[in-house]
């Protein structure tokens, strides 16, 4: 694996370290059985890996997000798939940001000892999709307790989490004065909430990521799981989906890093017309140029990630850096493919399961267009175009 130095050094040797015990047989088999990685899940909480971004206070390390990027880049970039734990990441950011101080007392130390999952963010709607201020799902107080209605789609590993950030609307939209207001942030608890109010119904998908739809039926939530403030819980997400998406942005780069050493190795030992295709410019110059724009995607993670753990504004970055990072671990993924050409269609090579990992953020959790749409009228100044 060619490589750089640079200060996240240990935590890079470290992560790598852990990664070996779990090679692409491993993943190759959890891919076969459309199974969920346990065991890696697990050694990571146990390495305390996924307690990163939780203060030491609460037995965290402190490191922030963008020591949490990292983690999350060399996982894929050692050929696992972070998706199976990326929302233990990001999820917290709106517990640790907006959460009180009992409710961080409560979940944080048992996050942090491994005790508690909290994998899962229900915001996403079948009929509202990213307009999420129209969402439909809503939460009505009645005697200390929040009754939940409503059905929520493509949520994440639900079946492996303990805990689940919600969105629901407390205030019909009718009655607020801006759009986004009247919304609100919960934490449920899933073992109390599933088969009592909560109905899951998994979805089945070209990729290996477990998903899910959910259905809200008159599911009672405490008094005390709201987080902040009733009304505000638009903003709180918000902040959770900066952390999401330059998260998303740093598994991709793993990936292109990935596909882009693989190509290299590829192109420089398989021998055609007595001599390796590598030395073709035809099959060299996209792996140089794939290398080129994950470097560039690179650069505007670890800004967006900086920005972030300074408390900084970094919508703009973060959604920058899930682009570019998205954007150029697919041409890498691409190039990689054809680098290794027919044998790339094959299970053992690894290379199609990879394919199909990264052509997913291309899509989720934020799609490219909404993301030109958010540059031109934030950034650019342009009229709003939806």
């Amino acid at each position: 694996m060619f490589d750089q130095t640079d200060e996240f050094q240990d935590i890079r040797d470290a992560v790598r370290q852990l990664c070996r015990q779990f090679p692409d047989e491993y993943f190759r088999k959890v891919d076969e059985e459309k199974a969920y990685p346990e065991a890696f899940v697990d050694a990571l909480m146990e390495a305390g890996w996924l307690a990163a971004m939780i203060p030491e206070e609460y037995g965290g390390t402190g490191l922030g997000l963008t020591a949490a990027t990292v983690i999350m880049e060399e996982i894929n970039r050692c050929g696992g798939n972070a998706g199976a734990v990326h929302g233990q990441m990001y999820n917290m950011g709106t517990l640790l940001r907006s959460g009180s101080q009992q409710q961080k007392e409560k979940y944080l130390p048992a996050i942090a000892a491994g005790k508690l999952r909290i994998q899962s963010m229900a915001v996403t709607e079948p009929t509202t999709g990213t307009d999420t201020t129209k969402l439909k799902t809503t939460a009505v107080k009645k005697d200390g307790r929040y009754v939940v209605n409503g059905q929520k789609v493509w949520i994440s590993r639900v079946q492996h989490s303990d805990l689940m950030i919600l969105l629901a609307r407390t205030t019909p939209l009718a009655e607020v004065k801006k759009k986004s207001e009247g919304m609100s942030v919960f934490i449920v608890d899933l073992h109390d909430a599933i088969g009592k109010g909560l109905t899951v119904r998994p979805i089945p998908n070209m990729v290996n990521h477990e998903t899910n739809e959910l259905f809200f039926e008159n599911l009672e939530i405490p008094e005390e799981n709201l987080i902040g403030e009733e009304g505000k819980g638009f903003k709180y997400i918000l902040e959770g989906l900066n952390a999401e998406r330059t998260l998303i942005a740093a598994e991709c780069i793993g990936d292109g890093y990935w596909f882009i050493d693989r190509a290299r190795r590829y192109a420089s030992e398989r021998v055609v017309f007595d001599r390796p295709i590598g030395q073709n410019q035809g099959v060299q110059f996209p792996i140089a140029e794939s290398y080129i724009e994950v470097e560039a995607a690179n650069l505007m993670r670890f800004d967006a990630a900086r920005r972030f753990d300074a408390h900084e504004p970094c919508g703009a970055q973060a959604n920058m850096a899930k682009y570019l990072a998205a954007k150029a671990s697919w041409e890498a993924a691409n190039v990689c493919l054809q680098t290794h050409g027919g044998f790339g269609f094959a299970n053992e090579y690894d290379v199609e399961r990879k394919f199909r990992e990264t052509r997913l953020y291309q899509v989720a959790p934020i799609s490219t267009n909404l993301i030109f749409s958010y540059v031109a009228e934030h950034i650019l100044g342009l009229p709003r175009s939806f």
